[in-house]
This record gives structure tokens, sequence and C-alpha cells, in this order.
């Protein structure tokens, strides 16, 4: 899964921060006053700007803020400044494109994409990981290898399609990049291919031979869809860049990437509203599967603090299969969910990303993620060192941890490198997490979170819920805490 979303892109981290820092000074207020918008949008529009969002952009964005704030209609229940939050997020779902753009690939197959864009921009990487997202939606893809002219830019492609093992159409660099993709198109009518991903060649800036030749190819086989790639860290200077492509070749999307880095992220909030073009993918890692569907709604959630639950859920049910969520749920009703379990449940949460991206995602929780000591605690060496603990133990302790005592703890901890400290506190906070599944049902922590962390969470909670209420039988007790071999022997002696 992809871990950026993280989908709480560090990319925007500023500009979120910033944002909901200018709520402050009307948060508690019982109205507002013309001073008072006029003091929050000050800030707003600070905030947009240090993010290097294009002026006119950041101009037109306050303006309608300010008219309808001043405008705003206060219900019972509803404060000025969650009315004004509200006002942000609905602006910035605008500015971002209201709804998602997704690929048109209707018609008879085979389908071409085209991507295109400046050297450096990741075009390659990009084309590798959109085959991979389409593979998954059952396509069969052919990428392309046409840029001819930068050095092992073929090589590239051909180790990227070996690595994700999806087919790589090249012809060296002897052949002129339209011709490549000509006969890659008949090859993928022939072979049955459904998509054809064109990697077109690049440079450092916008070079007039090489746009000449995007716009032979475009010419050459209509694409039905003309990606454009742009690195997130290039700022203003995208918004040129897309322009330009856009009066060539009529490009029908964008692809954002680099949104793992500390770039500002002007450019996601500018390109859609100067040029119209949509952004249809970010990518958000280095890894193969790092390239995401954008959603303006989740996104601008996301810069406000208000979480993204649908993005957790959607991860959540690509890690955890229905039979896993009903196998957890079999376990807590007959109170048999061990170490051994709490280990695998860590390992599918690793699979949906980094755990303070996870924990960001949660509407409420993502305050928490400024906190550099938490987010290393939960992506860095404790999680390693608790899962080596967890590793070092025999099977019989993880099915059974009540029969771990002192001997066994200080074994554990000088097999996995730890004190025995350590290891007390891995058996508590194992606890812990039983107690937490027991406050989510009880009502003490907030039920959205309950939804948002997908089926086997839900099916935890509930199969808690119930046991809770009917008790916990005998027999299933005695399971639980089956004593250790040692202990039978001396209860036989005495």
């Amino acid at each position: 899964m992809p871990d950026s979303p993280e989908w709480a892109h560090v990319v925007f981290e500023s500009l979120s921060e910033r944002l909901q820092g200018s709520f402050e000074r009307i948060r508690g207020k019982s109205r507002l006053d013309p001073e008072d918008v006029d003091a929050a949008l000050a800030e707003v529009r600070s905030a947009l700007i240090a993010a290097d969002v294009n002026f006119r952009v950041v101009r037109d964005f306050v303006a309608k803020l300010r008219e309808r704030a001043l405008n705003l209609e206060i219900s019972d229940g509803v404060t000025p400044a969650q009315k004004v939050v509200q006002l942000v997020h609905d602006e910035l779902v605008t500015l971002l494109g209201s709804t998602q753009a997704t690929l048109s690939l209707d018609g008879l197959p085979p389908h071409v994409i085209m991507l295109v864009g400046l050297q450096g921009a990741g075009k390659t990487t990009a084309a590798g990981k959109l085959g991979l997202l389409l593979r998954g939606q059952k396509r069969r893809t052919l990428l392309v290898a046409a840029d001819v002219y930068r050095a092992a830019a073929v090589q590239q492609l051909e180790t990227l399609g070996q690595q994700l093992d999806i087919p790589v159409h090249s012809e060296g660099t002897q052949v002129r990049p339209e011709e490549i993709c000509a006969h890659a198109v008949e090859r993928a009518r022939t072979e049955g291919f459904d998509v054809v991903i064109l990697d077109t060649a690049g440079r450092l800036q916008i070079d007039e031979e090489r746009m000449q030749e995007v716009q032979r190819i475009h010419e050459l086989l209509s694409p039905q869809e003309t990606l454009l790639v742009v690195d997130a860290m290039t700022g203003q200077e995208a918004v040129k860049v897309a322009q330009e492509f856009h009066r060539r070749v009529n490009v029908t999307g964008l692809i954002l990437t680099r949104m793992d880095s500390d770039a500002r992220g002007g450019a996601a909030l500018s390109i859609r509203a100067v040029t119209g073009i949509p952004v249809k993918f970010l990518g958000t890692s280095e890894r193969p599967d790092g390239l995401e569907p954008f959603y303006p709604d989740r996104l601008a959630s996301r810069i406000l603090g208000m979480g993204d639950v649908l993005t957790l859920i959607e991860r959540t049910q690509e890690v955890i299969s229905q039979e896993q969520a009903k196998d957890v749920e079999r376990k807590l009703r007959t109170a048999t969910f061990n170490l051994e379990d709490f280990y695998n449940q860590l390992q599918s949460m690793k699979r949906m990303g980094p755990l303070s991206q996870l924990l960001g995602m949660i509407p409420g929780l993502g305050g928490l993620m400024r906190n550099e000591e938490l987010v290393s605690a939960l992506d860095g060496k404790e999680m390693k060192r608790m899962e080596a603990m967890i590793l070092s133990m025999t099977v019989e302790e993880r099915r059974y941890p009540e029969i771990i005592d002192g001997s066994r703890r200080r074994r554990i901890a000088r097999g996995s490198g730890a004190a025995p400290q350590d290891v007390n506190q891995l058996i508590k906070q194992f606890e812990d997490m039983r107690r937490m599944m027991k406050q989510l049902t009880s009502g003490r922590l907030p039920r959205g979170l309950m939804g948002a962390l997908g089926p086997a969470a839900s099916a935890e909670m509930s199969a808690a819920a119930s046991a809770q209420r009917s008790g916990p039988k005998k027999v299933h007790q005695r399971e639980r805490t089956r004593p250790s071999t040692h202990t039978r022997s001396k209860r036989r002696k005495r």
C-alpha cells in the first residue's frame, strides 16, 4: 500500500498548521464581526502565499471566502469558527477540482496513455507505478520506452518492468520515438493489451525540438489520455510548464510527484485553478505502489486537520480480508486473542503505511502528529523493538502471555537486545490495547474511529462489546490462562 498517505502528506504540513492556526482568533466567539473575518482571512492569505500558491489564485480564493463569511448564517449547535472552517473546506475543494477526475478509457482497446513533462519530474517511475495501479484494475498494460535521449532511460524502464512483471516495448535508442510508439500500439493490438503507456522524452526546461516531437506523437496516435507529470517541488514554475504543454498537446490530467517531500504544495493548489487541468494522481512515495488517485475533498479535509476516513477504510479493506476479520472476531469472542495475533495485526498495519500517517487520517488526531517524539516512537525503532521481542518468544508464550514470568522475560530481553523492563512494557501495551477496544465500545472514544479502522477493528469492537455483556465463559477462561508445563509439574509434586 502506498505510505503516503498519505495521504497526511508531508508536502502540506506547514500549510495545514498555518491554516488551522488562523482559526484560533475566532474560536469561542458567538458571532463574527467584519474585523474578525478580515483578521482570520489575512492569516489564510498569508498561509497560502507562504505555501507558494499563485497570487491570483490566493486573491480570488480569499475574496470568495470573505463574501461568504460576511453573509454567514449560524444555526443552532454550530459555532462561527466551525462554520468558517467548513467554508474554507468547501472553497478548497472547489479550488482543487470539486470531484475526482478519473482516467477516460472508454471504447475499444488498446487505450493509449501518453506521459509528458520535463526531465527529472519522474515520468519513467510514474509510468511503472501507473502500470501497476492499472494491473490492479485487471487491465493488461504495456509500457513503452520512447525516451531515446536521456542516458539509460530505456534500461531504467526495462528494469522497472522486470521488477513489476509488466511487459516493456523498447527498440533501443536508434529508432525515432514516433516509430517506437506506433510499433508499440500495433503490438498491443496484436497481443491483446488493454492499455499502452508511453514514456516520452523530457528536457531540463521547455525545449522547442522536444515539444514538436511530443506534438507529432500526439497527432499520430491520438491518445485517450495525455498526462503531464509535474514535480511538486518546482512550485510556481509548474504552472508555466502546465500551461505550455496544455497549449501544445491538450493535457487531460496531471500526475503530481514527490508529494512526500518538504515542498510547500503551491503547485497542487494552483495548477487546477490556473489551467483548468484536473489533478488525477499523486505520487506519494518512491515505492512501486506509491501512486494514488486524487480526491479533492479528501485532500482538503487533510489540509484542515479534519482527517480522511474514507481513504483509511479503503486501505484497511485492501490489507485485511473479510476472512481475517472474522477470525479476529472469533478469537476476541472466545477470549483467545493473543500476542501472536497482535503481531499479525502490527504487520497488517505496516502494510497500510506508517502508523503516524494512519492516525493522522482519523478526525481529531491529526494534531498529535505534530509531536515529533510521538511520530518517532510510532514509526521508528520502537515498533521494530516491539516486533523483535514478540519474535523472541516461544510459540506458547505468544499464545499464552500469562505464563511469561521473570525468568522468561529476562530470556526474551536477551534474545531481542532489550531490557526486561521493555518486555514488561510490551505486555502492558498489549493489555492496554484490549482495554482500548472496550473503551471504544463503551463510548469513551469517538464513534467515528470505530468505522474508520475498517472491518477487522469493527469486528474486534463488536466482539468485545458482546463479551462484555455476556461475560467470559469458564472454558474460555481456562483456555486463555493455560499454565506452563513447568507450573503443571510443580502442582503434581505438591
